[in-house]
């Protein structure tokens, strides 16, 4: 008996409708609020150092950002002295084996005109014939660092719950710019998935790998990518032995971490279905080079 154990991604659903000009599908990060711990901009980084790209467009500087909040970075050349200005740039990169094109955002949040920032990324994007957008965002929460990292995929859109098997967001409060540039998107009939991971608000300096791997892990169930992310791996579990023996070196952090550790064991108890059985082994065909991003490759004999 043959089973599929692909995944729904937005690779195919891009690839259910006809498009004249090629579709692309926009994922989207930005430094600032809605990045503890950098996890979610440095996962799109990744994205884009294991991909060829090229730059499309820069979303104005001095139109945006407060220089005294974001501040400007002096980096010294053979040249001399560069001036890097905060700002946001929009990559293409093509994936002619896949049904869509990516276009990447990736910047720092901006400091003011917000509605006038989303409108222009959502106008290149209908330049480019998006058909989707993926938003990541990290924020701090009390979770334990020896649990696995908890996420959570939304979307408002209708269509993608029922095909994603997803649910809308229920979160209200301060919001930050992924959550304004969904609803834009959203606004124009493009339809949003969000997805989000959680930082140990004890640990929420930079870098994180552990939490830039779960990005990368569910990236490449959604999207028709692959990620080399041995290094990731390794660094996260350097990460991890790293932030044990500092938490082991004061009784009250120890004592601090497993309370948490107990809240989460409580509340939520981990489950070996079926699905995530093979959204597992997709992951280690990923690695081993023996999944194709348009889903064949997929279907086992039993």
């Amino acid at each position: 008996m043959t089973k599929d154990f692909h995944t729904p991604t937005l690779n195919t659903y891009v690839a259910q409708s006809e498009h004249e000009i090629r579709p692309t599908i926009v994922v989207a990060a930005f430094e600032g609020w809605n990045d503890a711990g950098s996890a979610a901009s440095d996962a799109v980084r990744l994205l884009l150092e294991e991909n060829t790209f090229e730059l499309i467009a820069t979303i104005g500087e001095d139109d945006f950002y407060d220089y005294q909040f974001s501040r400007p970075k002096t980096r010294r050349t053979d040249q001399g002295a560069v001036v890097e200005w905060p700002r946001t740039e929009i990559f293409k990169v093509t994936l002619p084996q896949a049904a869509a094109d990516l276009l990447v955002v990736i910047g720092v949040e901006p400091t003011f005109k917000w509605k006038n920032f989303c409108a222009q990324i959502v106008d290149i994007a209908q330049e480019h014939n998006a058909q989707a957008i993926l938003t990541l965002g990290a924020l701090l929460a009390d979770v334990p660092h020896t649990r696995p990292v908890p996420t959570s995929l939304s979307s408002d859109d209708v269509r993608f719950q029922e095909y994603f098997k997803v649910d809308p967001s229920d979160y209200e409060g301060p919001t930050g710019i992924p959550s304004i540039l969904g609803i834009e998107f959203q606004r124009r009939q493009i339809p949003c998935l969000s997805l989000w991971s959680q930082l140990s608000h004890y640990v929420a300096q930079s870098p994180s790998p552990r939490v830039q791997l779960a990005f990368i892990e569910i990236l490449e169930e959604l999207l028709p990518i692959t990620v080399a992310d041995q290094q990731l791996r390794e660094d996260a579990l350097a990460w991890k032995h790293g932030v044990d023996e500092l938490a082991a070196a004061d009784p009250d952090v120890a004592k601090y971490v497993k309370q948490l550790e107990e809240a989460t064991d409580t509340s939520n108890l981990p489950e070996a279905s079926g699905e995530s059985i093979a959204r597992e082994f997709e992951r280690y065909l990923r690695r081993r080079g023996k999944y194709r991003p348009d889903g064949s490759g997929t279907d086992f004999e039993f």
